[in-house]
């Protein structure tokens, strides 16, 4: 069961990782993050960033995107100077810090399916080399990991957040082929399963139509980070046994782009609806579904990234505070 109430995704507007941190800290105290930064450019977007930790397998960019390589060159040192330099913040302005930790890096699956081969198509097409890849990620983020508990002794908990927006259409076979021309065949849901558990118990976020719930479940993650809007009804009876098998839902109410917040009741609506129409008691909300932007706030002005987590914490806060209010709401 969780009391972290709300967190963000991950990535933040701007250039300045300092101030982001900042951001974090202040609105979101419960459940920080590292926030992630894609506007610096090469090395900073989500399969770069996730790319420089991978253990062995070093990459570089090409015209099509990142690419396997022979040897670690620019760009994947570009990766690795964006990683450190957040990492010497973080430590910087939360050396004093005790509690829990997000940390958020590509999940291998949309890494497998963004990835080049050194000569051929993605990492995908080649269920050797997805294997190897998934296990350089495991080992990279471990030692990720523990590189933050070595800077931060007074994290209690870090939890992993696994970014799967590609994981529906690798499942569905849409990914396209490097060439764009086809389609890569679809991946059996038992290899998703197999995966899963080499990162401990994850928390995957997948900000796509047909989150496959009923996989996650079954991989044992610790729990699913959702955009709101994307659910339908049909998705209610795989969410119910989440929550009856303990898991936690990171629940995107807030767009990640600019626009006019609601207030505290009109945010936490959308989790209030859902949990009323499952029936589950109302205390439990509270200790199961953490408030969210609905994806990254990369697209967002610094202003409405800030504000966004606070509407979040906000509610939240209402809902621990009157659980009977999810039941009369």
């Amino acid at each position: 069961m969780s009391t972290w109430e709300a967190t963000g995704v991950g990535s933040h507007p701007g250039e300045d990782h300092l101030e982001a941190i900042r951001v974090v800290l202040g609105e979101v105290p419960g459940l920080p993050y590292l926030p992630e930064l894609p506007s610096r450019g090469v090395g900073a977007d989500l399969v770069g960033r996730t790319a420089g930790l991978l253990v062995d397998l070093p990459v570089e960019v090409q015209p099509s995107g990142w690419r396997l390589c022979d040897r670690p060159g620019r760009d994947h040192q570009r990766a690795v100077d964006h990683l450190r330099r957040d990492l010497d913040g973080l430590e910087e302005l939360a050396h004093d810090y005790a509690g829990p930790l997000k940390l958020q890096v590509c999940g291998p699956w949309t890494l497998a399916g963004s990835i080049e081969l050194r000569h051929g198509d993605k990492v995908l097409s080649d269920a050797g080399a997805v294997r190897d890849l998934t296990a350089s990620l495991a080992q990279g983020v471990a030692d990720h990991c523990a590189e933050v508990r070595r800077r931060l002794p007074g994290v209690t908990e870090i939890v992993l957040q696994l970014d799967e927006p590609g994981l529906p259409g690798v499942l569905a076979g849409t990914v396209p082929t490097a060439s764009g021309f086809g389609r890569l065949a679809a991946v059996e849901e038992w290899r998703v399963e197999e995966s899963l558990p080499l990162f401990g118990a994850p928390v995957v976020h997948c900000c796509a139509p047909s989150v496959p719930f009923d996989l996650l479940r079954r991989a044992g993650v610790r729990g699913v980070s959702v955009d709101a809007s994307l659910l339908r009804r049909r998705d209610e009876e795989a969410l119910g046994e989440l929550f009856e098998a303990g898991m936690v839902l990171f629940l995107g109410v807030v767009p990640g782009r600019d626009t006019r917040l609601a207030d505290a009741g009109g945010v936490a609506r959308p989790a209030v609806d859902l949990w009323r129409r499952l029936g589950f008691a109302p205390e439990r909300l509270a200790e199961q579904v953490v408030l969210t932007p609905s994806c990254g706030l990369a697209g967002a002005s610094p202003a409405y990234a800030k504000a966004a987590l606070a509407a979040c914490r906000k509610a939240a806060r209402v809902l621990h505070e009157d659980p009977a209010w999810a039941q009369g709401g």
